[in-house]
């Protein structure tokens, strides 16, 4: 049972315990048997109230503006970058430990970026700023590739497109999704709900997600560069990337083209991801072949497939890649950093 009375079993607070990552971390931590000494589950005040059950038993939600982080160890941020940003910094001082889901502090220069099977030795001491940053949902699978391959070859280049599914704006965004393509269907000519989604998304695919910058890029597109640098541990890596969100309920999907400083040999670059952990690949034994969003299986691993060695450029790479966004690029990211924490004892 996750339950723990063991002293040294963290205090935990998950903040956004009603949306959509929330809800994908205490499944989690269901599945994973992650030992607490105590759970709070806490949400904005429009929330506040509702109850929901974490290994069989039956917690009332919270109200954030009046909650008490004295009480916790370790608090998860999933609430949005604005939340973030207001009451994270009083966590800390009420001597919590944040793992924070949002970009609100991903470069802050004291807070480390991780991801455990990449840069887990950030994790050996307590950040000074005391909190520790969860990466973009679409980072996540892609550091997880890039590591080995720039530790075999180097990398000179990447170059990334996504297809990002309607999960990312959480509980929201999916519901949306929903009726604007039963309203399509129901009258091709109706435009159907664009809130969350501008233009909609229903039968639709849209190449603008989070605000635009003034290089013409969006904010999603500089958080691969910046992040995929920060985490690798690389500060002038070649990331260029065009991000798009398509009609997909859940599961974010990438092409990426990764040119590197010495000649590749598929028959190697098929071992060398198959070897990562948590890393599954579909073109292993069948040259060709893919994982998709609805198909990939496993929802706790990284999915490759369609890995490609240009015979033009072989010092250069295409690979297919598929992870469940709420869980590998958020929700599962988090509760990784928290036993990897409890591990080192660090908490």
């Amino acid at each position: 049972m996750p339950l723990s009375t063991s002293d040294t079993a963290p205090r935990i607070a998950l903040v956004g315990a009603t949306g959509a990552v929330g809800t994908t971390l205490i499944e989690l931590i269901e599945e994973r048997g992650f030992r607490y000494r105590d759970v709070r589950l806490v949400a904005s005040p429009r929330s506040a109230g509702r109850e929901l059950t974490v290994e069989g038993r039956p917690y009332r939600v919270e109200a954030l503006d009046t909650f008490d982080f004295s009480a916790v160890d370790l608090a998860f941020f999933s609430a949005g970058s604005s939340v973030s940003r207001k009451w994270v910094p009083a966590a800390v001082a009420q001597g919590t430990l944040v793992i924070d889901n949002t970009n609100a502090f991903r470069m802050d220069p004291g807070t480390p970026l991780v991801v455990p099977q990449v840069n887990a030795d950030e994790l050996d001491r307590r950040p000074s700023s005391g909190i520790i940053a969860n990466p973009n949902c679409s980072t996540i699978p892609l550091v997880r590739l890039l590591r080995p391959v720039e530790d075999r070859w180097g990398i000179r280049q990447v170059v990334v497109s996504t297809y990002q599914a309607a999960s990312g704006r959480g509980h929201s965004g999916i519901a949306e999704l929903h009726e604007a393509s039963r309203s399509t269907l129901e009258d091709p000519a109706a435009q159907g709900p664009a809130v969350e989604f501008t233009p909609t998304l229903a039968f639709n695919v849209v190449p603008f997600i989070d605000e635009l910058l003034d290089t013409g890029f969006t904010l999603e597109e500089q958080k691969m560069l910046q992040e995929s640098r920060k985490i690798l541990g690389l500060p002038h890596l070649d990331v260029t990337t065009t991000c798009v969100r398509v009609p997909v309920v859940n599961g974010h999907s990438e092409a990426a083209w990764i040119e590197c400083d010495d000649v590749v040999a598929r028959d190697e670059l098929v071992r060398l991801l198959a070897a990562q952990p948590e890393v599954t690949v579909h073109d292993k034994d069948t040259l060709g072949a893919f994982p998709t969003p609805r198909t990939a299986g496993a929802p706790d691993q990284v999915h490759v497939g369609r890995i490609r060695v240009a015979p033009h450029n072989p010092r250069g790479f295409w690979v297919w890649v598929v992870a469940d966004n709420l869980r590998i690029g958020a929700a599962l990211n988090a509760l990784q950093i928290a036993e990897a924490l409890t591990e080192r004892g660090t908490l």
